[in-house]
C-alpha cells in the first residue's frame, strides 16, 4: 500500500499544489470566527431591495461546490498543466480575499429574519446561514470559485465542446446570480469580486506570468 502510494505521488508530483487548501481554510476560519476587536464594514446598496429572495438558486449555490470540486480532481488526472493554473489562479484569488477580509471586514444584514416559504430549499439555505456567519463577504467566494471553475473549464481541450461551453457558462452566471438572490452578497460585493478574479486570471493565465513559468520549466529541463 505504501509503495502504491508512493509511486502516486511520483507520478502526480502537482499535488503539492494542493497544500494550499488547508492552510487557507484556516486562514479563513480564523477570521470567521475570530472575536477580538473589529470594525465592520456594512455591504449594502439600495439595489439590493429590488433582488428578492429566492430559494430556487439554493441548487446552484451548492452545485458551486461540487463544480470546483469536480474541476480539482478532473484537470488533476487528465490535464496537469490546467490544474497548476487553476491553483495559480486560486492562490492568487484566496490569498487576495484573506487579506482584504482581514484589513477591511466586511457584514450584510440581507438574510430575511424568517422564510417566506417551507420547503425542502428554504431548509438548505437555513442550515447555509446556521454555518456559514454574515461576515467576510467582500469579495464574495462564491464568484471568485465559479470563475475560477469557468477559466479552467475553458482551458481543457476535452472540454470546449459547445455542449460544455454553454453548461459552464450557465452553471457560473447561476452560481453568480445565487450569491444575491439567497441573500448571501450584496450587489456590491460583485465588482470586487470580479476585479479579485481578473487578477488572479492574470497571474494564472496571462501570456506576461506564462513566459515567465516556461523559463523556469526551461531551466529545470
Amino acid at each position: 500500500m505504501l509503495k502504491k502510494f508512493t509511486l502516486f505521488l511520483s507520478r502526480y508530483p502537482h499535488w503539492k499544489l494542493l497544500l494550499y487548501w488547508p492552510v487557507y481554510g484556516l486562514a479563513f476560519e480564523f477570521l470567521e470566527w475570530y472575536s477580538g476587536p473589529r470594525v465592520y464594514h456594512v455591504m449594502y446598496s439600495c439595489i439590493d431591495d429590488y433582488i428578492p429572495f429566492n430559494e430556487i438558486f439554493a441548487i446552484p449555490y451548492y452545485y458551486w461546490f461540487v463544480a470546483l470540486i469536480w474541476i480539482h480532481i478532473y484537470t488533476f488526472f487528465k490535464e496537469p498543466e490546467v490544474f497548476r493554473k487553476l491553483m495559480r489562479f486560486v492562490m492568487v484569488t484566496q490569498t487576495l480575499a484573506i487579506i482584504i477580509f482581514a484589513c477591511y471586514p466586511t457584514i450584510q444584514f440581507l438574510r430575511p429574519e424568517t422564510m417566506p416559504r417551507d420547503n425542502i430549499l428554504t431548509d438548505l439555505v437555513s442550515y447555509m446561514y446556521s454555518i456559514d456567519t454574515n461576515t467576510n463577504v467582500c469579495p464574495s467566494l462564491h464568484v471568485v470559485g465559479g470563475l475560477a471553475v469557468w477559466f479552467a473549464a475553458s482551458k481543457c481541450k476535452s472540454l470546449r465542446t459547445a455542449g460544455w461551453r454553454c453548461f459552464l457558462f450557465i452553471s457560473t452566471l447561476l452560481i453568480c446570480m445565487s450569491t444575491v438572490f439567497l441573500k448571501q452578497h450584496s450587489i456590491l460585493d460583485m465588482p470586487v469580486s470580479l476585479i479579485v478574479s481578473l487578477i488572479g486570471y492574470a497571474a494564472a493565465y496571462g501570456k506576461f506570468t506564462e513566459r515567465i513559468f516556461s523559463r523556469r520549466r526551461a531551466r529545470a529541463a
